[in-house]
């Protein structure tokens, strides 16, 4: 009775064994080396200064002056006052926040403003 229990007990981790799923699986290689894909090729490096030249375009709502302000899509000689006189901002959405543009002016301008900290 020893001997089948083992011999059970064998069978079971050895079926286990055999269906059990590798965890760390290797990816498959092609069989044929002459059709192997080709190497990756490095990406072209992108020039920083179009990076940065964009980032010089952006209008800083605490320094930009009034007329600066009113060339903004939907903002005019009121909205660019009370943008100035609430200043300091710690971030852009505070103009939404604060109720001094409406969102739909917000959504035309944010990508064109900055609230840089001084």
């Amino acid at each position: 009775m020893r001997n089948s229990r083992k011999t059970i007990l064998a069978l079971c981790l050895c079926a286990a064994a055999a269906f059990a799923t590798p965890s760390f699986a290797q990816a498959v290689q092609p069989g044929v080396p002459d059709k192997a894909s080709p190497a990756p090729t490095a990406k072209p490096i992108k020039p920083k200064s179009a990076e940065k030249s964009a980032a010089t375009q952006l209008l800083d709502i605490n320094a930009a002056t009034e007329a600066e302000l009113r060339a903004l899509k939907g903002v005019g000689d009121v909205r660019a006052a009370n943008i100035i006189k609430n200043r300091p901002y710690k971030g852009k959405d505070e103009l939404v926040q604060k109720n001094i543009i409406p969102p739909a002016v917000y959504a035309g301008i944010k990508d064109k403003i900055i609230a840089k900290q001084q």
